[in-house]
């Protein structure tokens, strides 16, 4: 048996410290262990006897026999999620890795195959009777729990396909959406960028758009788009496929908007999305056109390039933030708010939760992962030691925070709607942004931490509704036939322009890149989560700065929910409600006040 990754190994040589890199052994010891055998065996007799126990027969179930077949599915659910977040944080490791690959696509494909017998659960509840479910809940308390989620199943029961074809949907999985998924992954992995003779990763590469040397900002931005544009073929031929495969399952299921099934599955109404993006897009001159005309006057610039846009400021210190340092900032912010959350989060430090360095062929980005809720979360950065890296931590570390304290919901009812997923993750960034702010020691020093917070905003709100309104005309304009890279790029620059303002200029190349960020491929639509959670953190960040004494414990028992209330339900104990369009409002008016200030400091 061969071990994967020894507790508490760090990866050497960092101009940072020592970066942890992740203890996989609390889910295998290996890949070859007889765990990982005897679990995938159960997993296969347990779906087969789950399906001989209760296929056709749902609806003869009292609410005891009800609660007994939703348990014994719950562990079927841990069993399987277990085993492939193993397979997963392993191949996110090394994408590169052959062997690593294999396994990923050997586990999801046994797992699909096994867990094929279940595909009656949702189809048979979802005829059965809304008074008959309701007889159920009122005879079984236990099943009552569960609600949330047979109301979930229960908005899909309109877009259901025949039994036939939701198991052919099911079988055929790993070969459709998933493949195209890994190709993506392994493709940008493999891509090397050479600046300045270095030769770099996408996350590296990147990276240096955040240099204060102009000239080497230039000539990252410039790689990149080279790079990107000789792929263009390939990832436009990704998008185009899973466009169109999303298109004929809307068709198929009768989804209204290609948006539907995101809407659904983050438990969110349509109009609320609405209102966020019309907020949002209505503030473009008031908030980034207004930020960047700043940015440009502290740059000394005329005219701002793409690879000014996350540029430091001039009076901003150039230093690598050492890991350590990183580390205390975060853990000082979470305890300065509640000294539960710091110690919530110290584990992912010492117990091997947190894979921190920038290795060859790991995957891009940052995430937090909640793997099953008898294990623990783990958190994945490509760490650099920029002052945004700090952020970064604090972001991926409220996930993980809040995924730690939902666990007890157990795994069907901790999983929370991307909408309010990024609020924990948000709201760290805020606690550590605050945190800094108070200490900062001059105006200069506070000038800086300002203009980063507005520039961090604006990536989390103007950028991704940007991005949202991307997709949405992406996916409409595909209905009309396939769409040439040509075509792709132009929706890009339309949205870019519209969003960033008269301060850009937009070089040659910048319209394809577009093409290397991995929401529009894993996850259509989700990236409106991310403007939705900063609105939502803006307005609750305002509740506990107006003195609230329950705040903390309100802030807690909302986390602790998981998936199981509605935002209207979690947001009401401080007297907040998404579906208000004002609520948009106040927390894009807290980017102003920021810029207001900044302004103010100009005398």
């Amino acid at each position: 048996m061969t071990r994967v990754f020894d507790a508490n190994a760090t990866t050497g040589n960092s101009p940072f410290g020592d970066l942890p890199v992740w203890d996989l052994t609390h889910l295998y010891p290996a890949p070859d262990a007889p765990e990982v055998k005897r679990d995938l065996d159960w997993l296969e007799g347990a779906c087969k006897d789950f399906a001989a126990d209760y296929e056709g027969k749902l609806e003869t179930l009292d609410g005891a026999g009800m609660l007994e077949a939703v348990e014994r599915n719950e562990k079927i659910d841990m069993i399987a999620g277990r085993i492939m977040s193993f397979a997963g944080l392993r191949y996110y490791q090394k994408t590169t890795d052959p062997e690593r690959a294999k396994f990923f696509s050997d586990c999801q494909e046994k797992i699909t195959d096994y867990t094929a017998p279940l595909v009656f659960w949702s189809l048979e509840l979802n005829r059965l009777e809304d008074d008959h479910i309701a007889g159920l809940f009122a005879a079984s308390e236990g099943l009552a729990r569960y609600k949330p989620v047979f109301d979930k199943l229960r908005a899909m029961k309109p877009y259901q396909l025949s039994d036939e074809l939701e198991r052919y949907e099911h079988d055929n999985s790993p070969v459709t959406g998933s493949a195209w998924n890994k190709l993506f992954d392994e493709t940008m992995a493999a891509l090397v960028f050479t600046v300045n003779g270095d030769e770099l990763g996408i996350e590296a590469a990147t990276t240096l758009l955040t240099e204060k040397d102009r000239a080497v900002r230039e000539a990252a931005a410039r790689e990149i788009a080279r790079v990107l544009g000789e792929n263009v073929q390939l990832t436009a031929r990704i998008h185009n496929t899973l466009t169109k495969m999303g298109e004929i399952q809307d068709r198929w299921r009768g989804f209204p908007t290609p948006q539907t099934y995101r809407h659904l599955s983050n438990q969110v109404e349509p109009e609320v999305v609405e209102a966020l993006r019309n907020a949002v897009v209505a503030a473009y001159p008031r908030l980034s056109h207004r930020y960047y005309q700043l940015k440009a006057k502290w740059l000394d610039l005329d005219i701002l390039q793409v690879w000014d846009r996350n540029a430091p400021l001039p009076m901003e210190a150039d230093r690598k933030i050492h890991w350590d340092e990183a580390r205390e900032t975060v853990l000082d912010a979470y305890a300065g708010f509640d000294p539960r959350m710091a110690d919530l989060a110290q584990p992912f430090f010492t117990d091997g939760w947190i894979d921190a360095g920038v290795t060859p062929g790991k995957a891009p980005g940052a995430f937090a992962h909640p793997t099953v809720t008898d294990v623990h979360p783990y958190v994945m950065l490509n760490y650099l030691g920029k002052p945004r890296d700090v952020m970064t931590l604090a972001h991926e570390l409220g996930h993980g925070v809040h995924q730690r304290l939902a666990a007890g919901q157990g795994e069907f009812l901790s999983s929370t709607p991307l909408t309010l997923a990024e609020t924990a993750s948000v709201f760290g960034e805020m606690l550590t942004f605050r945190k800094l702010l108070a200490q900062a020691k001059d105006q200069a020093e506070r000038k800086v931490l300002l203009a980063g917070k507005v520039e961090d905003m604006i990536n989390t709100v103007i950028r991704q509704i940007a991005f949202y309104d991307f997709e949405v005309k992406l996916h409409d304009a595909r209905k009309g036939g396939e769409l040439t890279p040509d075509q792709i790029n132009a929706i890009w620059m339309s949205v870019q322009g519209e969003s960033l303002g008269p301060a850009f200029e937009f070089m040659e190349g910048y319209e394809t890149f577009w093409s290397y960020i991995p929401h529009f491929v894993h996850s259509p639509f989700y990236v409106y989560a991310y403007a939705f959670g900063d609105g939502l953190v803006n307005a609750l960040y305002a509740a506990y700065e107006e003195g609230d004494p329950d705040f903390q414990e309100k802030y807690f028992d909302m986390l602790k929910a998981g998936g199981s209330k509605h935002h209207k339900e979690l947001l009401a104990p401080f007297g907040l409600d998404a579906s208000d369009p004002a609520f948009w409002d106040k927390g894009l008016g807290m980017i102003g006040g920021f810029i207001d200030e900044l302004e103010a400091m100009e005398g």
